[in-house]
């Protein structure tokens, strides 16, 4: 299969004046190739094509490919993660992962969590905040506050735990200002965190295991917070949690993935109350694919499955969505 792949370059970013956060989801060469090398050794023909801007000037030149791998994270706006295969669609090419829709709702965090409270699904309660005006006084503290669109840990910090009412008004005016973007205020949850790795589509999907993270010492904050992510080596001990807890995250994020309808691969982040009780707390529906860094390639090779596997069952996964869809026509 002649195989395209669209991916946004940290590299290109950060020499064009971007900041390192402001790059951070963006993808490293050593995750390019690493993905490149994935592919052809699938036995594919791979194509290099980049962003979303070679992307459109290779479809106005009339470029055409079987199926695009598509891990672009996009640049700007709440719905960023959908212009690629917003494109794609337009010029009736298949891809990998999940359609525009999707990506826009899992990157939204308050229309993902409204969702999964319609369908019953374990979430905290949450408001939501463009202004530091009208925020109801909660029923308790702590509370974490964070950006209602942003991925990697962006704005999530030490301070994203608030105690009281004075530093809640502090925090959300500081995120608003900026992300210049609404927040999500809801319950601080002091209890155990994990991320699930899910592979597959519809009835077919299946996790791969459930990673317990546990904030080291050299941490900044007992939370996943952006500068934790970016210093997982060292300030994240990861490890394949098990027994009921384990089991109780993967039923969640196996349910939350068929049920939003997300194609080929999904990375459901949860975490427990003082209490022991697992929530969702956001859904990604483009995890990110970085050899020995990225979470889903972590969980993948502490449960066995090797970068190179990973990428293979997200290949057979949309390969089987796409000659499904063709025998429909």
């Amino acid at each position: 299969m002649r195989i395209g792949f669209t991916y946004d370059l940290k590299d290109d970013y950060l020499a064009a004046g971007f900041s390192e956060e402001e790059a951070a989801e963006f993808d490293s060469a050593l995750t390019i190739d690493a993905v490149s090398d994935a592919i052809t050794a699938c036995g594919h023909e791979l194509i290099r094509i980049g962003g979303h801007i070679p992307l459109m000037q290779a479809l106005l030149k009339g470029e055409r490919w079987d199926m695009v791998f598509n891990i672009c994270e996009g640049v700007s706006g709440s719905a960023r993660e959908s212009l690629v295969p917003a494109l794609l669609d337009a010029f009736n090419i298949p891809y990998f992962f999940s359609s525009p829709a999707l990506h826009a709702i899992t990157l939204n965090k308050a229309v993902t969590k409204h969702i999964l409270r319609d369908f019953s699904i374990s979430t905290t309660d949450f408001c939501l905040a463009d202004s530091t005006q009208g925020i109801a006084e909660p029923a308790d503290y702590p509370l974490f506050v964070k950006p209602a669109a942003e991925g990697t840990g962006r704005g999530v910090t030490p301070n994203s735990i608030v105690k009281n009412r004075e530093e809640l008004i502090k925090e959300v005016d500081y995120l608003i200002r900026c992300y210049r973007a609404p927040v999500i205020i809801e319950p601080y949850l002091s209890g155990r965190e994990a991320t699930v790795g899910i592979l597959g589509s519809g009835e077919e999907a299946f996790p791969i295991g459930v990673l317990e993270i546990e904030i080291t010492q050299r941490g900044d904050s007992p939370i996943h917070s952006y500068y934790n992510k970016a210093n997982c080596e060292s300030c994240v001990r990861y490890t394949l949690a098990e027994g009921e807890f384990a089991t109780e995250c993967a039923q969640l994020a196996l349910t939350a993935h068929r049920l939003l309808g997300i194609d080929d691969a999904s990375r459901v982040d949860i975490r427990a109350d003082k209490f022991g009780r697992a929530y969702i707390m956001e859904i990604n529906s483009l995890p990110g694919l970085m050899p020995r860094h990225s979470d889903l390639i972590i969980l993948g090779e502490l449960a066995g499955y090797s970068h190179r596997r990973i990428v293979e069952l997200i290949l057979e996964s949309g390969i089987r969505r796409k000659d499904a869809n063709s025998a429909l026509l």
